[in-house]
């Protein structure tokens, strides 16, 4: 089963071309998985059958593990047993049928516009000082919430996905799918005072074209965005305690507040699917409800 799972792996990455971060989620899934049939008594792949798959999932439930986690290690499973069917690993797709419990379509806190605001001042205050990392910060608070894009995203930019002439950054989503996405005016300065003043000081040899540097001049790290984040987030009153994440909702929600369809709000994010931009309609529907309650008098 090791042996197996290590060509999964490989299978994912070479033929399927998802992201690391994909990669390790479905590999971990997996290996809780064969951990799982093993404890049962399955001695190879061949011998999953989808109750093995049910009880794998019955006994994560037990555990307190929620609707979306195991929404997505049901796909997991389904996507791992079609493939060992698919290359003779196993005589049948037997997770075809496996069913999974629907998530909760619920979005994480967002934040107002005046918060988001607060957010890039706080930010640029800091940077007043001229540091390079102050720069840096500033540019990818901007780039996040002017555009939506997801942490993984941010940190691949390179250089040349940048077009400054129509103020458009390239990126590449889940799947390796290209998209543009445009920002403002806010964005573009941001942007060009980091790669004018901050990036050359941080730059080494081994920097490459990588547009965000880190401390030590390599590509910087997600987990230094997400912190970064936090605590920039942590300066505004009263603003909840989001990640880059949760910039991307705030950014799709306020596109949406200010008039932007589904369509083009699909596109900027890259969703593959329009019922996922949909979840942003709760949001702004909430929020019409609570202003009618408030203003009309026969609320």
């Amino acid at each position: 089963m090791a042996r197996v799972l290590g060509e999964y792996e490989r299978h994912l990455v070479s033929e399927r071309d998802l992201t690391a971060h994909t990669v390790r989620a479905y590999s971990a899934d997996i290996a809780g998985l064969l951990e799982h049939a093993t404890r049962l008594g399955c001695t190879g792949v061949g011998e999953l059958d989808l109750r093995t798959l049910r009880s794998w999932l019955a006994k994560q439930q037990t555990m307190g593990l929620s609707r979306t986690t195991l929404a997505r290690r049901a796909t997991a499973a389904r996507v791992f047993t079609a493939w060992l069917a698919r290359t003779g690993r196993a005589p049948a797709d037997v997770g075809a049928s496996l069913g999974s419990p629907k998530p909760h379509k619920s979005l994480p806190p967002v934040l107002r516009a005046d918060e988001a605001e607060d957010l890039i001042a706080a930010a640029a205050a800091i940077a007043d000082d001229g540091s390079a990392v102050g720069l840096r910060d500033v540019a990818m608070l901007e780039l996040l919430y002017a555009t939506g894009i997801r942490v993984g995203e941010l940190v691949g930019l390179d250089l040349d996905d940048v077009d400054r002439d129509r103020n458009v950054v390239r990126v590449f989503g889940k799947g390796r799918k290209e998209r543009s996405v445009p920002f403002g005016r806010p964005a573009a300065r941001a942007l060009d005072f980091w790669q004018r003043q901050g990036r050359p000081q941080l730059l080494v040899d081994g920097s490459g074209p990588a547009l965000f540097l880190g401390a030590r001049g390599r590509r910087i790290d997600p987990r230094a965005v997400r912190t970064l984040v936090h605590q920039r987030i942590a300066a505004v009153p009263g603003a909840p305690d989001i990640g880059p994440h949760g910039l991307r909702h705030t950014a799709a929600t306020h596109l949406l507040e200010g008039g932007a369809d589904l369509r083009s709000v699909q596109e900027l994010l890259g969703h593959a699917s329009l019922a996922t931009t949909q979840l942003y309609t709760h949001v702004t529907t909430d929020r019409l409800r609570r202003a009618y309650q408030q203003a009309h008098p026969r609320a």
